[in-house]
């Protein structure tokens, strides 16, 4: 398996390399410090299963970065990487698809484990964030709060497929298209995933998810156990 850290600083990039590595056995850390470089990377590398992603770097903003990333890589995931977790900006990379997003103050151990859990099929935000979600109720008003399995929050199957490709940052015309679809019931199946989440937006819908720890069935979770 190969993960792809993207950031301007040498001493950074060394760093995550040898803290990357001990990640699975046979990981392969690549290093970028621009954007030219990392969607090479990702054009030319199928073997990798993720990207770090710093979210500030010189001439060319990382969450932009990422529409780019996946129109080459739809499936992959991306961490995004910085020094604040300013809601505003937790937001902006969570609408864009961003599969996670972690502080550059945390621990060593705490990275790898909020890493381990992204190639899991979860989505990865910051306590600080999600300290400010109120109680998850479903419509009926049943406590979802102990849900970690996807099938535990009682969705079909077809609903499951929408909410996986939502939370990868795909519009609704793309999922139309992902599964042939029309417009109107992926419109339905989104409302319907909604009122069992008792939430309003997309991104409500992935803090929620992100709190639950819920796991789906995202394309790159068999990745984790490859060797490069």
């Amino acid at each position: 398996m190969k993960i792809l850290v993207l950031d301007d600083h040498p001493l950074i990039c060394a760093g995550l390399t040898l803290v990357l590595g001990g990640l699975y056995p046979g990981t392969e850390v690549l290093a970028a410090a621009e954007g030219r470089e990392c969607l090479e990377y990702i054009a030319s590398e199928p073997r990798i299963a993720l990207v770090l992603l710093d979210i500030k770097l010189p001439g060319s903003d990382g969450i932009s970065l990422m529409a780019r990333m996946r129109e080459l890589r739809p499936d992959l995931p991306v961490v995004i990487l910085t020094a604040s977790d300013d809601p505003a900006t937790v937001q902006r990379a969570i609408d864009a698809g961003a599969a996670g997003f972690i502080t550059k103050n945390v621990p060593n151990s705490q990275l790898i484990d909020a890493l381990r859990r992204v190639l899991e099929g979860e989505v990865h935000l910051p306590a600080s964030v999600l300290s400010t979600a109120p109680p998850l109720t479903t419509a009926g008003g049943s406590a979802l709060g102990r849900a970690r399995e996807a099938h535990e929050l009682h969705l079909s199957p077809r609903q499951m497929e929408v909410l996986t490709l939502l939370v990868q940052g795909l519009s609704n015309k793309a999922i139309c298209r992902t599964l042939g679809m029309a417009d109107g019931t992926v419109k339905t199946h989104i409302a319907a995933i909604m009122r069992t989440l008792d939430v309003s937006t997309r991104t409500q819908v992935v803090y929620e998810l992100s709190r639950l720890g819920v796991r789906l069935a995202f394309p790159h979770v068999q990745a984790k156990g490859r060797a490069a």
